[in-house]
């Protein structure tokens, strides 16, 4: 009796040519430029696919496009100051992100569930998050600042790529709810959004998310935000190809858009989270974007890039490109922009009040936080933090009045 050898589980059937033709019908040449609809001239071009979801923005929501950039801009820059002034431990920047994530979100609905990493806090804005929570967990006084149950946006995920899994295994579970309702359900149907970045992209999370997603045709729409640089790793070290072509050897769309547009940011996810709800299938959008600033404040960007690199990406700056067509339209005039910066002072304004009001991080509690039980070796070392501490003059409160605490806990 001969060997009976096995055959593939797709042999005699269509479906992975089909899952592969469908996408290629999204994706096209995947040589082929990126979606951009608004250049850095301020001009409003046209895409075959994407126009008609640009179109239905209007004007109002156009100007509260800007609105939210420049907010969440003059957000960043205080926030970074206060850790510059020793307010907060870490913070970190977006600045020249924010069409990236302002697009991506506010193309989201309520319903949708939203996984970042740590540094999407232009999508935060639009899910309504106190912008003054994020800066707890930044000044080590919380694990998060916000109840994600109130805004469908998860906590900052500081682990590279974990929350691509989490983001999946979401998704998944929202396909199986909305399978159990039936037609009969009431609540709308709903999609995920997992942020990551370039060198994320690199992490075998992001490759395991990809396969389980497109396994389980899960509504999930993967957005990577390609900033350039990975602290200090450039983009052509991460990947030979565009990361937007990545989508193909998984079987789903991937699109790569012009970061630093708005209006092509928005209609892209748009796009893609409908795509995802109506139960096509997962999407990867490539933002392709810069960040102008350092990776983090403990960063010194000058070490790694030269600054002609920097002056060439803010010459496509998002906010004076969407200025300059909104002023073109006579969508938006001197006394709009003036209020966007009366209201963009107010929020910095608020921000550093309550930066200032928060309480102090409780260092003795982060030792005695280690283990469940008393450690030689921590015990050791939170002696010679109070002795260090102690060397201080004017101490309001002591670390070793902090260990003490921390003891006692014990």
């Amino acid at each position: 009796m001969g060997t009976h050898l096995p055959s593939t589980e797709f042999d005699g059937t269509a479906v992975d040519d089909q899952r592969e033709a469908d996408a290629e019908a999204v994706m096209g040449d995947p040589s082929a430029q990126m979606v951009q609809l608004l250049g850095p001239d301020g001009k409003l071009g046209t895409d075959p696919m994407f126009s008609d979801y640009a179109d239905k923005l209007t004007p109002e929501a156009l100007r509260g496009l800007y609105a939210d950039m420049a907010a969440i801009r003059r957000f960043d820059i205080e926030a970074t100051a206060l850790q510059r002034q020793g307010q907060l431990a870490l913070w970190v920047p977006l600045t020249g992100q924010e069409a990236a994530q302002i697009g991506s979100g506010r193309a989201s609905q309520p319903q949708d569930y939203i996984f970042p990493t740590y540094r999407e806090h232009g999508v935060a804005l639009t899910r309504d998050v106190d912008l003054a929570e994020l800066l707890r967990q930044f000044r080590g006084v919380s694990n998060g600042g916000w109840n994600p149950k109130e805004t469908n946006f998860h906590l900052y995920t500081l682990v590279l790529a974990a929350q691509t899994l989490h983001a999946v295994g979401y998704a998944m579970g929202i396909q199986r709810d909305q399978k159990l309702a039936g037609t009969g359900g009431n609540e709308p149907d709903a999609a995920v959004i997992a942020y990551f970045g370039d060198g994320a992209s690199s992490e075998g999370d992001v490759h395991e998310s990809m396969v389980f997603a497109s396994s389980y045709n899960a509504p999930v729409v993967f957005f990577c935000q390609n900033n350039h640089w990975a602290i200090s790793v450039p983009t052509n070290v991460q990947t030979r190809v565009p990361l937007s072509n990545r989508a193909k050897g998984y079987g789903f769309p991937g699109i790569r858009v012009d970061g630093n547009d708005v209006i092509a940011v928005h209609a892209v996810t748009e796009w893609a989270l409908e795509h995802a709800r109506q139960g096509k299938g997962p999407v990867l959008i490539e933002a392709f974007t810069y960040r102008v600033g350092a990776h983090t404040t403990a960063d010194d960007p000058t070490k790694y890039r030269h600054s002609d690199e920097e002056d060439a990406w803010r010459a496509k700056d998002p906010l004076s490109r969407l200025e300059k067509y909104l002023r073109a339209e006579g969508l938006a005039d001197d006394p709009f922009f003036a209020k966007v910066k009366a209201d963009g002072d107010e929020l910095a304004a608020y921000v550093r009040r309550t930066a200032h009001d928060l309480e102090s991080p409780d260092i003795g509690q982060a030792f005695a936080n280690v283990y469940a039980e008393a450690h030689p070796l921590v015990a050791e070392e939170l002696a010679w933090f109070e002795e260090y501490s102690a060397g201080f003059a004017g101490d309001e409160e002591p670390a070793a009045q902090q260990g003490a605490a921390a003891k006692a806990g014990h």
